[in-house]
């Protein structure tokens, strides 16, 4: 269904949402059911009941990576000092979650906690005003808690708690259990079609136990995020699009965003995607929401900062893994009954089924430290095959006893031919796997990472160092549970290295009360930047403790009702990118040019020279680095700024004369540049388009000379930039021929702008480069001359080169050499 194009208007939707997880999700069914026009972007695929994969084969091809020729449901991320795991399908998140409905408690709503490196946590929100929202969602997801009192699993977490004396509880879960609602769980029977329908339009059934809720269920039990509020949003006009992945956007003139994306075919899965190879496809919209989860949100985010002037310097803060830590149960036994192995069943029930709640400092109760909760983390039953064939010894035993008794009867000539009892000695009593249980935590660590790019990738720099205290004692008590039930406690393997893997990452983007400490307000609108909100965990400041999905839920809705009681169109921003004025004419001359097509005529590179004869062209490569600041317009306190943030630019150019005799006859000595641009604050690599560099421009100031660059680039998210810059060539006192020749003051501009165009363009950033020893060494070896005359080519560049620097420099160096 394709959204409602309003006539005469300049946008194609009201609203373009990036992501259907749990903040997109909501987005678009509250928007698209208030009338608004509503196109959701996803990048993965739809999955209907009976379409995630389950063999061998299926699930090494269940992960997300186009550029391997991958668009599974596992997006893996790895950092220094975790890993994550998020999803990527029609429904986000939720494919993937354990389906748990918690509240964020009350009281860890903190005010201005301090961090340990500075700064603190605040949320500018309370858990009053989230509740009627906390409300909404629940009812949508139909919250029911786990109804069945016989499994084993959740037995032994409620008597374990019991034992300890800890809180404990079932909580709500988005899974339909029963047929109809205050009717007996029963597994399997037919699930009702609600009235806005169903987008796959294939039967569920009720929650069969099996375990399998983080594969993605393949019987529709689970009350996901496309089952119901996308479906409520399709039935309300919101137009649904898979297989679209944004790669950037940016502010409008007067208003409103351009986001722009790739198609990924499905018939193209299974086949290497370069990146770049994909054609970028355009919506314009008055509001945008991105949802794509605290990874992609944050990095788009920081892909196109450039295109967003004034962006607050809280992007890339707070990130925090929720507390989230595995851990193990092994062996349990009933201790209190005498010994021997105690059944745990792990694989029966949903994955979570309770949840022990262990208080926190600011409940008031008297508890000290981090609050957390333990909840049992149940698997699939293949799983229980896998820990069993994994216990090599006791399989090798077995299968040896199997074989000689078969032997012992064959050579035997036993009369006996029923080998069942065989059989089952060979399997073996899998006691192991049946008494064992994985226990997840997850609370309130340290809000402290950062996340950032680095050479174009997300990179999260987050240790467990200042959370250590907070994961000790969350180890604590999971041991403390496994002691309750006579069993042992067994790290999971990463923690070995001090590492955790997080299923619920947040931050990036945090909210706060204003754009020192927040990106985004307490309603998801990005400071500066109106009509752009971020609607999903990157805009938390911190973590939930609880699982967090039905608080990000509730957030999104709570933003959605601002929005639907504010105008169509927000007010105009300015954040407004100069127009992309790139002309189709050849390279320009340097300063003295003002049109394209003067340009073009003075480094015409297929011009004859007056004879008839080939021109020779010569060409040399230069890499310059440094740094560079934002939302500044002086380079000196660009470079300050950007080394104490630690932005670095740098550039490699190949600067080509196309006629050597030309260049060195033109007073402005125009060449060529071609190459890229690498900054992570602009995006990553950003490739130079058209490209201009002039060699010793004179002035009125006959003393001085100006050695230009325009750089033409597109950032990676596709918006344009120049990057204009000169080396000042002047002779004050002391011998600084070196440091005049090889600094770069830069300015970055908004959009491809002409010489004529600098001082209406605007700067978002500056910065100086400079050209180190060991790089200008290397440079001397780039030098090449091509044509009839490469000789005389390089003579005359370097006559050309030496006589301007003797002009300037000649008579300080002759004073430098002569006796006091």
């Amino acid at each position: 269904m394709m959204a409602n194009k309003r006539s005469g208007n300049r946008f194609e939707a009201d609203v373009v949402i990036v992501g259907s997880g749990f903040g997109g999700s909501v987005a678009s069914y509250r928007l698209a059911e208030g009338g608004r026009s509503v196109v959701t972007l996803e990048r993965g695929k739809p999955y209907p009941p009976g379409s995630f994969p389950r063999t061998p084969a299926g699930m090494a091809r269940n992960f997300w990576d186009p550029s391997e020729g991958m668009h599974g449901l596992f997006d893996i991320w790895s950092f220094r000092g975790l890993e994550g795991v998020v999803s990527s399908g029609l429904g986000g998140g939720s494919l993937i979650y354990a389906n748990v409905l918690l509240r964020k408690d009350e009281h860890w709503f903190v005010h201005e906690s301090p961090l340990p490196g500075g700064g603190y946590e605040h949320w500018p929100i309370s858990r009053a005003d989230l509740d009627p929202h906390y409300d909404r969602v629940e009812l949508m997801l139909g919250a029911t808690p786990y109804p069945y009192a016989d499994t084993p699993k959740t037995v032994a977490m409620h008597e374990a708690a019991d034992r300890l004396g800890l809180q404990v509880s079932r909580p709500p879960l988005a899974v339909t259990f029963a047929p109809r609602p205050g009717t007996a769980p029963v597994p399997g029977a037919p699930v009702p079609e609600p009235a806005y329908g169903n987008l796959h339009g294939l039967p569920r059934d009720t929650c069969r136990k099996c375990g399998e809720c983080d594969l993605g269920c393949n019987f529709g039990a689970k009350n996901t995020l496309d089952h119901t509020y996308l479906s409520a949003a399709r039935h309300h006009g919101a137009d649904i699009r898979t297989h679209c992945e944004v790669r950037g956007f940016e502010p409008l003139p007067g208003g409103g965003y351009e986001v722009r994306y790739v198609v990924h075919d499905p018939a193209d899965e299974g086949s290497p995607t370069a990146t770049g190879q994909l054609p970028l496809r355009r919506i314009r919209c008055a509001r945008l929401v991105l949802a794509a989860g605290t990874f992609g949100s944050t990095y788009l985010l920081l892909r196109n900062r450039a295109a967003l002037r004034g962006i607050s310097r809280a992007l890339g803060t707070r990130f925090s893994g929720n507390g989230d830590l595995l851990g193990l149960v092994v062996n349990a036994t009933r201790a209190a009954e005498g010994g021997g192995p105690r059944s745990l069943r792990s694989s029966t029930g949903p994955v979570i089924t309770s949840a022990v709640r262990v208080g926190d400092e600011l409940d008031g109760d008297g508890s000290s430290g981090r609050g957390f909760y333990v909840e049992d983390a149940g698997y699939p039953v293949f799983v229980d095959w896998l820990a069993e064939a994994a216990r090599v010894p006791g399989l090798a035993h077995r299968t040896v006893a199997f074989a000689l008794r078969l032997l012992r009867e064959r050579l035997g000539s036993s009369p006996q031919t029923n080998i069942s009892h065989d059989l089952a000695l060979l399997l073996g009593p899998g006691v192991f796997s049946d008494s064992s249980l994985p226990l997840l935590g997850m609370g309130r660590d340290v809000p402290d990472g950062r996340m950032d790019l680095r050479k174009g990738y997300l990179d999260v720099d987050w240790t467990t160092r200042t959370s250590r205290r907070y994961f000790e004692r969350v180890r604590s008590t999971m041991s403390d549970m496994a002691g309750a039930l006579g069993a042992e406690f067994r790290d999971n393997p990463l923690w070995w290295a001090r590492r955790v893997i997080t299923v619920h990452p947040l931050g990036g983007a945090p909210m706060g009360r204003d754009p020192g400490e927040g990106v985004c307000d307490s309603f998801g609108e990005v400071f500066g930047l109106p009509g752009l909100y971020v609607l999903d965990g990157a805009a938390l400041p911190g973590p939930v403790g609880a699982n967090p999905s039905l608080t990000i839920a509730a957030f999104a809705d709570r933003a959605c009702d601002r929005i639907l009681a504010g105008p169509r169109e927000p007010r105009g921003t300015d954040a407004t990118p100069a127009p992309d004025t790139a002309s189709a004419a050849g390279p320009v001359a340097g300063a003295g040019s003002t049109s394209t097509q003067d340009a073009a005529a003075a480094v015409d590179a297929a011009s004859p020279v007056a004879d008839g004869e080939r021109s020779t062209s010569l060409s040399f490569t230069e890499e310059m680095k440094g740094y560079i600041a934002l939302d500044v317009q002086d380079p000196e306190q660009g470079r300050a700024l950007g080394r104490t943030l630690q932005q670095r630019l740098a550039f490699r150019l190949t600067i080509t004369a196309a006629d050597v005799d030309r260049f060195v006859a033109d007073p402005d000595h125009p060449a060529a540049a071609v190459g890229h641009v690498d900054c992570d604050v602009l995006g990553g690599r950003l490739p130079v388009e058209r490209g201009w560099f002039n060699l010793f421009i004179r002035g009125d100031d006959l003393s001085r000379r100006r050695m230009l660059y325009r750089l033409h680039l597109r950032a990676p998210g596709g918006s344009t930039l120049t990057l204009v810059g000169h080396k000042e060539v002047h002779d004050d006192p002391g011998v600084d021929v070196w440091r005049d020749t090889s600094t770069l003051y830069l300015r970055v501009l908004a959009g491809h702008v002409e010489p004529d165009g600098d001082d209406a363009a605007p700067v978002l950033g500056a910065g100086i480069i400079t050209i180190h020893v060991g790089d200008f060494a290397q440079q001397l070896t780039t030098f090449r001359a091509e044509g009839p005359h490469p000789a005389r080519a390089l003579g005359r560049f370097g006559r050309l080169f030496l006589g301007e620097l003797w002009a300037i420099y000649g008579s300080q160096l002759i004073a430098a050499g002569e006796p006091g």
